[in-house]
């Protein structure tokens, strides 16, 4: 935003000025001989980490970031892992903390310490608001036209995110559960087939890089010859999983929905399973369900015990197919709800996405220190993981084709947020959503039928490229499945035509 020139030195050095004044003026406040270096040395270790993840990924430590972090699993966070991580640690932090530890400390009586902060906290004060009335003019247009610049700053803003988490959690009180769509019930042709939908949620993946979106690359070759309904224009609620996978099942749209609301009131599963004529199941190949699964049943597929396909240090989505037929068999006439939350595209580590027959691109960047790696490498990677996807995909399409003649079967796929690659030094996801690029919230979406699925819907007048959002999964599952409850909105259903 202000390029080392001349006429912009004096106002650079004038930021340092503030940010080293108001960081010693926040740690001043709580200083005292029993906290004063247990709070130096937490907070150079801590910064030692989060600028490593803001340097080499550009990425921003803020409350989201943070619930990510404590919801991640121990595979999740061993893919971030690093050598220059550690080299960041032991440079940033450890040394530093442990110089801060042997440095000698004298106090003297706490009156007399109590007027010394007084007096050290009137001098930073004076030199912070001293500073700002000398560069007044660039100040105030730097508050107005460049606030995201403060999600830059270290420690400053990881400490003010991780106050706003742990005050957004502990607000958020005992886990009460709303229930919602008690009226729930389904009305249909008793003599209809009954459904079966698969409903895939994919993991970081983007909008631009499937062939059927206009990507010159080949990645969903399998999925370009079946007949699918491609929706070309549809956007994330959030920019990390923590986010978007509660909100894409919550009543509670983008602009209304928040982690409290999403953990205490009942989504669109709670509801569909209140009509007791519909069969629901997850299956979970990434971390967790965010909490949307927890009063439906859930097999967990990140080990062997469920996952049949765990090859070279994965457990592969493919393997959440295994079993599916004989469950779908087991429901005896009943509609059918299947979610399967995939590893998909989970970043750094894409080369461990897939397995070598489908290494297609190349070269590739195999480790997860994406700045060691060319972009064209890290594009490489991050396709070959689509083309995975693609067959997972594919597959999946072909379970439901044995189903042809008994169920009307339909698989819907919807990434929860999309992936920055480097583009102008990005990378991963979880910027805030305002200043987040394309690449982060532009996801893709389509549904594929059978012949008995399509008569029940009115597909024909349906444009695939208006714009949809994450808001449109709730109330659409409630109009596939024919579901007339007070909390449906048609005007939100992609299909709100449906027939009975």
């Amino acid at each position: 935003m202000y390029p080392l020139v001349e006429e912009n030195i004096l106002f650079l050095l004038s930021i340092v000025v503030i940010l080293v004044t108001l960081t010693a003026f926040v740690i001043t406040v709580f200083a005292t001989r029993w906290t004063t270096k247990p709070i130096l040395i937490v907070i150079l270790l801590v910064s030692s980490m989060t600028a490593y993840f803001m340097n080499i990924y550009n990425v921003v430590i803020d409350d989201s970031m943070i619930r990510n972090m404590m919801e991640t699993n121990i595979d999740e966070a061993t893919d971030l892992f690093s050598f220059k991580q550690v080299i960041y640690f032991i440079f940033l932090g450890l040394i530093p903390a442990y110089l801060v530890y042997k440095t000698p400390v004298s106090y003297s009586t706490f009156m007399i310490e109590q007027v010394r902060k007084l007096k050290y906290l009137l001098f930073l004060a004076i030199i912070m608001l001293s500073t700002i009335f000398i560069f007044y003019k660039q100040y105030s247009s730097f508050v107005r036209e460049h606030k995201p610049l403060r999600y830059s700053t270290n420690p400053t803003y990881w400490i003010y995110s991780v106050g706003f988490y742990i005050n957004a959690t502990l607000t958020a009180g005992p886990v009460t559960i709303s229930s919602l769509g008690r009226d729930a019930k389904v009305v249909k042709d008793k003599n209809a087939l009954p459904k079966v939908v698969v409903l895939v949620v994919g993991e970081a993946a983007r909008a631009d890089h499937f062939s059927f979106n206009g990507y010159e690359r080949e990645t969903t070759p399998q999925l370009m010859k079946e007949d699918i309904l491609n929706f070309t224009n549809v956007y994330s609620c959030g920019t990390s999983t923590a986010v978007s996978v509660p909100c894409m099942f919550s009543y509670y749209g983008k602009s209304d929905f928040s982690y409290k609301k999403g953990r205490d009131t009942e989504n669109v599963l709670d509801i569909l399973n209140h009509t007791n004529d519909i069969s629901i199941l997850w299956r979970e190949n990434n971390s967790d369900s965010k909490a949307v699964a927890l009063r439906v049943p859930f097999q967990y597929y990140k080990n062997d015990f469920y996952n049949k396909v765990c090859v070279e240090g994965e457990c592969r989505d493919i393997g959440m197919l295994g079993g599916l037929d004989k469950y779908i068999q087991e429901q005896k006439g009943k509609d059918i709800l299947i979610v399967l939350h995939q590893m998909g595209n989970h970043g750094p580590a894409y080369y461990k996405r897939y397995t070598k027959d489908f290494e297609r691109f190349t070269p590739v960047c195999k480790t997860n220190q994406l700045e060691a790696c060319t972009q064209e490498e890290i594009r490489n990677a991050y396709d070959n993981a689509i083309l995975y996807t693609d067959n997972f995909l594919a597959k999946t399409i072909q379970v439901l084709k044995g189903f042809d003649k008994t169920h009307q079967s339909a698989m819907i796929y919807m990434s929860d947020h999309g992936q920055s690659l480097g583009e102008k030094g990005i990378y991963l996801h979880g910027l805030p959503y305002f200043m987040a690029p394309q690449a982060q919230i532009h996801i893709p979406a389509f549904i594929w039928m059978n012949e008995h699925f399509k008569s029940s819907l009115d597909i024909h007048n349906i444009d695939t490229n208006k714009k949809y959002t994450h808001d449109n999964l709730f109330h659409t599952l409630l109009g596939i499945f024919s579901v007339q409850t007070e909390v449906y909105d048609p005007a939100l259903d992609i299909f709100n035509s449906t027939k009975d």
